[in-house]
């Protein structure tokens, strides 16, 4: 039999677009030989995804998957051309595959996860074979995985996939994941991360230069006001204290009740459940934003 290597199988993939698996059993069935593996491979109707591949993907769906203990989630952007296809059950099935697969393990990036096999078959084959049945292009944009050890992860899809979030929170006692009171502060500050967009969880989160890009704005404009210089600096800390609120997941309005802010929301549930509740981190995947 002749040697297969990883380098042959690289490069007919690359002159093929077919996924590695394919091609290294058209190498294998054609003992080595790049062209007739070619050959074989169109004859199998595999060599045409990769005209399909070069095509736009401006359209598709966010998935999220949670693990049972609560404790590990991803959240995977999977891309094709139509919205049509975007709907379709058999593109929502691939879909669910695939985001079960970026549960498994923790991944470099997009290129690593393509490249992982699960149960046997690896992602990039997983995304030929929906090539094939579907006939669009279809491709994995962005993958992430999330894991706390003291806590649990909440997620949320909205607009049937259009935004995904993952929000990760921190708490001592076990039960807690469990108590009523906390699968609704769950769900409600992750919807609230995929209403409200903020950029980080406390101010903590965000650098010093954004917030000095920020101070510069808002200096300038209250330059331009003409008031006078000590106003001036007041002007733009209220800017800047105005920025916090708005951007700063803690300190934004509770969308569902404008008079409370996030904190006080979180704080509220601590108390009822007897247990300290921080939210430590967040994602949001929004359709076509990778």
């Amino acid at each position: 039999m002749a040697d297969i290597t990883a380098a042959l199988v690289k490069e007919l993939r690359e002159m093929t677009g077919v996924g590695m698996m394919e091609c290294k059993k058209a190498l294998v069935d054609t003992e080595a030989n790049l062209e007739k593996a070619v050959d074989l491979l169109r004859t199998r109707g595999l060599a045409a995804v990769a005209k399909k591949a070069g095509r736009e993907t401006n359209e598709g769906l966010v998935s999220a998957i949670v693990s049972e203990d609560g404790k590990t989630a991803a959240l995977v952007e999977v891309n094709c051309e139509t919205d049509f296809v975007s709907r379709n059950d058999v593109f929502g099935d691939y879909v669910k595959k695939i985001t079960a697969a970026a549960l498994e393990k923790d991944y470099a990036d997009v290129e690593a996860f393509k490249a992982a096999t699960v149960d046997g078959v690896s992602i990039e084959d997983i995304l030929t074979e929906a090539i094939q049945t579907i006939g669009e292009n279809i491709q994995v944009s962005r993958v992430i995985r999330r894991s706390v050890e003291n806590g649990a992860i909440s997620n949320y899809i909205h607009g049937g996939g259009r935004l995904g979030v993952l929000v990760q929170f921190k708490f001592a006692n076990e039960a807690t994941a469990s108590a009523d009171e906390f699968k609704t502060l769950a769900k409600d500050v992750a919807m609230q991360v995929a209403a409200a967009n903020p950029g980080a969880v406390t101010r903590d989160g965000f650098t010093d230069e954004i917030i000095a890009h920020e101070m510069e704005i808002y200096k300038a404009k209250a330059a331009a006001s003409g008031k006078p210089e000590a106003i001036q600096e007041k002007i733009a800390e209220g800017n800047l204290k105005k920025f916090y609120e708005e951007n700063t997941l803690v300190e934004q309005a509770f969308v569902k009740d404008p008079e409370k802010n996030i904190q006080a929301v979180v704080d509220a549930v601590s108390k009822a459940v007897s247990d300290k509740i921080e939210i430590i981190a967040f994602d949001r995947f929004g359709l076509g934003q990778g």
